[in-house]
């Protein structure tokens, strides 16, 4: 049994081996040289707890290729000398000659602690300094079908959803896009006034948005938390969810019990995913 066990052991990690050579593969990465330095060429406050920072690279180089969705691993050294990793998804256009990411600051609440990196970058990465980052990964990414397209995101999940407005924007999309929002207030809500622009820009696209508080400060949103109820979702619409897994999991069976099915919703999880995509209940 036990020699079972370990070939199957050795089989699993072949598998895993040959598919980390892949995306190396994939994404033009030395996979012995998988970090590189960025550049801050600008920081900009997005909302009292968000803030986006605009980076080069710092060998100016040319940018790494990316698909609108992906996100990038962030190295940071911490007070105690110690390296952590965050990821952070691109929340511009990935053909943009920059890159950004959009980092919300976790405060500490009841018994937990604040979050390390979050509040790391924000108290102390200012413009000129050099951060370390991965080549963008992620499979959740904005396909080229001429499919309705709807982007649902809760709070800092608004990023990827911003990098592909900016995409559609970018290489003038005709596609229909219906961009769903959630989020405490409109003073919270990062990016919101960029989302407006970008959705202006395309022809078939519309935005709507839910605030708990202060909804009657933004012309046309709604009061409370979402709700598809009545949207007139299209079946045939390709769905992108992002946001905390209890948001994702409420707004999936709304989805569910609009008409869509659930191999068109598409969403990820930064950590273990226990939540089973593909079951109807």
């Amino acid at each position: 049994m036990a020699a079972a066990w370990d070939e199957v052991y050795w089989l699993m990690a072949g598998a895993l081996i040959a598919q980390e050579a892949r995306l190396y593969q994939e994404a033009q990465v030395d996979p012995r040289k998988p970090w590189r330095q960025w550049t801050v060429v600008e920081r900009r406050e997005e909302t009292p707890d968000v803030a986006s920072f605009l980076l080069r690279p710092a060998d100016d180089g040319p940018l790494p290729q990316a698909r609108a969705g992906q996100y990038v691993s962030v190295k940071v050294l911490m007070p105690d000398g110690i390296h952590q990793t965050r990821q952070y998804s691109l929340s511009n256009a990935p053909g943009d000659r920059l890159r950004r990411v959009t980092v919300k600051r976790v405060p500490s609440v009841a018994d937990a602690p604040e979050g390390e990196v979050s509040n790391q970058l924000h108290r102390t990465v200012r413009v000129d300094d050099e951060l370390t980052l991965s080549a963008p990964f992620g499979d959740v990414v904005l396909d080229d079908a001429d499919t309705p397209l709807v982007l649902v995101s809760g709070g800092i999940g608004c990023t990827p959803m911003t990098g592909m407005l900016a995409h559609l924007a970018a290489t003038g999309s005709a596609r229909p896009v219906r961009v769903l929002h959630a989020d405490r207030s409109p003073a919270d809500h990062a990016l919101r006034a960029e989302t407006r622009r970008l959705v202006e820009q395309l022809p078939n696209a519309r935005a709507e948005f839910w605030y708990e508080q202060g909804a009657a400060d933004e012309i046309g949103s709604h009061p409370g938390l979402m709700d598809l109820d009545g949207l007139d979702l299209p079946a045939d619409a390709d769905v992108y969810l992002c946001g905390s897994l209890p948001f994702m999991r409420a707004v999936r069976t709304q989805l569910l019990q609009a008409g869509i099915p659930a191999r068109r919703i598409r969403y990820e999880v930064f950590g273990p995913d226990l939540w089973l995509a593909h079951t109807e209940g």
